[in-house]
């Protein structure tokens, strides 16, 4: 396990300190705000702490509310909605400085034999055969904006199967894109864990697709300013973050200054684990 996934590990590793209280630090990211697929990680780590642990997590519905000061500690409360007989249903909510930043509805549910089926995965390269991102980054931008961006991802091996939007800039592509990525170590045997790293990683590119169809490069190069607005995950079938996971993603549309993203999340031997919608401000700097 590298060193990134140890510190990674330790930021999902919430402090209880009150019943369902907890508290969390952030990690730096490349923006001057905490990373939404961390917060998101965190809410949902201390939303399956007060759940039975024969319940793993199910769905998640989130709101990101304000920016997240990374110099600043965040306090999640936990509200038990309800503890039913298949079900367990928890809120929680995200505080900084006295104020919300995050709310997300999370949903648990005893397993149980029942009618399957899924759609296909779609078709991908090998991930061994891609260039990882620390070889890909420094490739397309600037060293100083690749090196911070190798350094955010780092606890995670994510390799993307075609040229991300800072890659083809100023030439508009179908909006889609595929990613694989697995946890950068073993993980243990903790299904909560491999559902948050999962939830983690889901914030890192799936709003790329919005970008592509106008040939906009991002956040990277600086030619849109935006963030995530809401966020939710459905979790179909057990899997594990520390093997390939195939991220499929796609953008429907962009309008009023929001662009939406959805995506399936795919195991390696063709298993649907994990579908994820994901709406965002995405606005050209005036």
């Amino acid at each position: 396990m590298n060193q990134a996934l140890e510190g990674l590990l330790d930021l999902l590793d919430l402090e209880q300190i009150e019943e369902d209280i907890f508290r969390g630090v952030s990690r730096s990211s490349i923006v001057p705000r905490v990373f939404g697929g961390q917060v998101a990680a965190q809410a949902l780590v201390a939303a399956g702490r007060t759940a039975p642990d024969e319940r793993p997590a199910h769905s998640l519905h989130a709101y990101f509310l304000r920016p997240g000061d990374p110099g600043a500690p965040i306090v999640y409360t936990v509200d038990r909605i309800r503890d039913g007989r298949s079900f367990t249903t928890r809120r929680v909510v995200a505080v900084q400085h006295g104020q919300p930043i995050f709310h997300l509805s999370a949903s648990f549910q005893t397993y149980e034999e029942g009618l399957e089926h899924q759609a296909a995965m779609p078709d991908a390269p090998d991930p061994e055969t891609l260039p990882t991102a620390a070889e890909m980054l420094p490739r397309h931008l600037p060293a100083h904006v690749a090196e911070r961006l190798v350094e955010a991802r780092a606890a995670v091996d994510l390799r993307y199967v075609d040229m991300p939007p800072w890659g083809t800039v100023g030439q508009p592509r179908e909006p889609r894109s595929q990613v694989w990525f697995r946890a950068n170590g073993k993980l243990a045997d903790d299904s909560l864990l491999h559902v948050c790293l999962a939830t983690y990683v889901s914030d890192m590119t799936l709003l790329d697709s919005v970008l592509l169809a106008h040939g906009r490069g991002g956040w990277a190069v600086g030619d849109v300013v935006g963030a995530s607005l809401d966020h939710a995950m459905w979790f179909h079938r057990p899997f594990r973050a520390d093997e390939w996971l195939l991220y499929d993603q796609e953008s429907p549309s962009s309008s009023g200054g929001r662009g939406l993203g959805q995506a399936r999340i795919w195991t390696q031997d063709g298993r649907l684990a994990v579908t994820v919608i994901q709406e965002g401000v995405v606005r050209v700097p005036r």
